[in-house]
């Protein structure tokens, strides 16, 4: 008796499940930035968009110039107390380039491809940024501080030379 109440139950409880819960599609999926990044660039960092910078001295390629594939990581500021993180899709001048980026303003949780960035660091450095907003049609009037970019090359691993030739005979 208490082995077919058990088996009651738990099957209720899954038929409960069932009608609960509603699979998800790869459009409601909810992203994170962190997340889209590392899976987009192939930069294997975890940690809050903040933490990527120190996170890659010493192991990743680290710069302050874009280059396609590069994740530009941003300051945490007051809104965005986590940081940011982008993958440059594009580079248009030595000024400005367009990132591909996840869970940013208007778009929680969603995907942004081909979102223009404009350098506005005094330097030319890319130390500050602004960003389109697609409400006016312009870059937004909030200036972002970045670190900078993180390619995607480790640092310290041997790279393989392609040119050396093998040759029969004795060693």
């Amino acid at each position: 008796m208490l082995k077919r109440l058990t088996a009651g139950l738990v099957a209720a409880t899954l038929g409960l499940t069932a009608l609960v819960s509603v699979p998800a599609t790869a459009k409601e999926l909810y992203w994170q930035c962190v997340t889209f990044a590392r899976l987009t660039s192939g930069i294997e960092i975890r940690g809050d968009a903040w933490t990527w910078w120190q996170s890659a001295q010493g192991a990743w390629r680290t710069g302050g110039a874009p280059e396609v594939g590069a994740v530009l990581v941003f300051r945490p500021t007051g809104r965005m107390a986590r940081g940011h993180v982008a993958v440059v899709s594009e580079r248009l001048t030595d000024r400005v380039i367009r990132i591909t980026h996840a869970n940013w303003g208007g778009s929680r949780g969603k995907i942004e491809e081909n979102v223009t960035v404009a350098d506005v660091s005094a330097g030319n450095d890319w130390s500050a940024v602004k960003v389109w907003y697609a409400p006016i049609q312009d870059l937004g009037s909030t200036v972002y501080p970045t670190y900078g970019f993180i390619y995607a090359e480790r640092l310290g691993e041997p790279t393989l030379n392609a040119s050396v030739r093998v040759t029969g005979g004795q060693p």
